[in-house]
């Protein structure tokens, strides 16, 4: 992460309403030279980064602006103090920590008991941060959590609206309550309704299972419940979208067959352009909780010049059915021309697809599964699969044409001209009395981690003898009945996940070692501390960008334990 001050100082915050920012001015004795300073503060998944420069002496303005952005530079500074016991006190042991929250004018003390209302100057002490890392992960940002947790649980609109985005909307208890499932405990609406309003996870379940909804009917509050009934239908009435499938762009696939209205929109002045060099993407950091990145976007005039003659280029879609809406486009780029990215985004970096892509916002991931899957399959068959002759790509990359006029690829449908899709069975598979699930690890797994069984289709097969085939091979359980779940795109490079859930018909487990290194039936409650990473032996399940862990929360929620 980032180094931090090695000294303790002493300084003040001045607020300065009118120019809509504060600002920090630190002392120190003359010609103390900071070499690396940085600090770090989470608001709406916004870092908060402070950067001095090199040889800076004496004051230390630091511009707080209300978006969490700052800037060191000596230029920076409104007011500022010499005062000769200030300067003094940098080798104390100073233990209290202030913490100026965006939107409010008040700071509050470590111990979050006391808040301080200020207009104009305020005394701040700033404690040595060094060898502590992230300021996530370190003892204040816990006290943080918990006191958001406290507010909810006591109804403390006031207090619990200031903290709302500073911490992760969804974070839980050692018992894995969330604030939502506090406010459902006691009936606090107005708390339910803000954490609803702000995007909050529901259907998420704690130790026994139970979600806020469980919880609120239990102790028969019964505007809570209308208010999380009425959510939870509005999420279970409308179509799942697991993670990757969340595209917003109308592919316009009619656009595809027309060349001169693909040349057209690359040349439309509000196109965007997403990049890649070797598959890889080129991402910023994003501002939203629970997802770190997204693609930076570029218009046609920061692309190289003729960019378009010299890489490849796929049309993504429109951005609304409306046909004058942006194009967007994907561009694979040569190394020589990836330069231009950092001139337009500095902070920006091609990633590893895998596992990177897992922590996108949720519809710039849809557009990654996309424009991955077409640039991988454009670069794994430059010649043609049938007679080897060099390709040419057409309908906007999303078919190739064999340049041999004699290649039996011209005549009929085939599918080395268009991408291929390759289909995968994953099923949560349920014990005769469907009180348990089975689950395996493969050897490749992380420790600890268990997972559905999976498996690829085979020509000529169906969904349902496809589950029955691989389960019995794996784990020797045979299977009845297969329930259709719902599918996830997966993009390394090209897979469709298929969700199921199977009923078995025996419970003698017999794994094929090739397969799997272990495979058990879990009890409701345990697969229950699982999903909330409080399983008492360390066991845990994919995250939830994963459709194993939407199948296993599926099951425990429509089997939720009573209080």
């Amino acid at each position: 992460m980032y180094s931090f001050i090695s000294k303790l100082l002493i300084g003040k915050i001045a607020l300065n309403s009118a120019q809509r920012h504060t600002v920090l001015s630190l002392s120190e004795t003359k010609h103390q030279q900071i070499t690396s300073y940085a600090s770090t503060l989470t608001h709406r998944k916004a870092k908060r980064k402070i950067h001095d420069p090199v040889d800076c002496h004496d004051i230390i303005g630091i511009k707080h602006y209300l978006k969490l952005k700052h800037n060191l530079t000596k230029n920076t500074v409104i007011s500022s103090t010499e005062d000769p016991s200030v300067a003094a006190t940098v080798s104390l042991n100073i233990s209290t920590r202030v913490f100026l929250l965006k939107g409010s004018t008040h700071l509050m003390s470590k111990n979050f008991k006391n808040r301080y209302n200020f207009d104009g100057t305020a005394q701040v002490s700033v404690r040595n941060m060094s060898g502590q890392g992230n300021f996530q992960d370190s003892e204040d940002k816990k006290q943080l959590n918990q006191r958001f947790l406290d507010c909810a649980a006591r109804g403390d609109l006031e207090d619990f609206k200031v903290l709302l985005g500073v911490v992760d909307i969804d974070i839980k208890s050692d018992r894995g309550w969330t604030a939502l499932m506090f406010a459902a405990r006691n009936g606090h609406t107005p708390i339910i309704s803000s954490l609803i309003e702000k995007g909050c996870d529901v259907n998420c379940l704690n130790a026994s299972g139970q979600t806020a909804l469980d919880i609120a009917q239990f102790w028969n509050y019964k505007e809570a419940v209308a208010i999380l009934s009425q959510h939870r239908q509005l999420v279970e009435f409308d179509q799942i979208h697991n993670y990757y499938s969340l595209n917003p762009l109308y592919r316009a696939s009619d656009l595809r067959k027309d060349p001169s209205a693909l040349e057209t929109a690359k040349k439309n002045p509000s196109a965007k352009f997403v990049v890649f060099l070797n598959s890889e993407p080129y991402l910023l950091e994003s501002l939203e909780k629970k997802r770190k990145f997204k693609f930076a976007v570029f218009n046609l005039d920061q692309l190289p010049a003729n960019f378009s003659d010299k890489t490849t280029v796929i049309f993504l879609g429109l951005e609304t059915w409306d046909p004058d809406s942006s194009p967007w486009f994907a561009v694979e780029l040569r190394q020589e021309d990836a330069t231009f990215t950092s001139k337009y985004y500095p902070d920006g970096k091609f990633v590893v697809p895998f596992p990177t892509t897992m922590q996108m916002t949720a519809t710039h991931a849809g557009i990654f599964a996309e424009a991955h899957s077409i640039l991988c399959w454009l670069d794994r068959y430059k010649y043609c699969p049938t007679c080897g002759s060099k390709q040419t790509v057409a309908e906007g990359g999303y078919k190739q044409i064999c340049n041999n006029p004699d290649c039996s690829s011209h005549k009929g449908v085939h599918n080395t001209c268009y991408p291929r899709v390759d289909p995968s069975l994953i099923m949560l598979v349920l014990s005769p009395d469907k009180k348990r699930c089975l689950l395996g690890r493969q050897k490749r797994f992380p420790p600890k981690m268990f997972s559905c069984l999976a498996g690829f289709m085979e020509p000529g097969e169906s969904i349902e003898d496809t589950c029955r085939r691989e389960i019995e091979e794996e784990s020797g359980i045979k299977v009845g009945r297969v329930d259709y779940h719902s599918s996830q795109p997966w993009p390394f490079p090209a897979t469709l996940m298929l969700g199921c859930i199977a009923h078995a018909r025996t419970d003698t487990i017999v794994i094929d070692k090739d397969e799997l290194e272990e495979a058990r039936w879990f009890s409701h409650s345990e697969v229950a501390q699982m999903l909330a990473q409080l399983h008492p032996d360390g066991i845990f399940v994919p995250p939830s960008q994963a459709i194993a862990h939407q199948l296993i929360k599926s099951w425990v929620i429509s089997h939720s334990a009573n209080l």
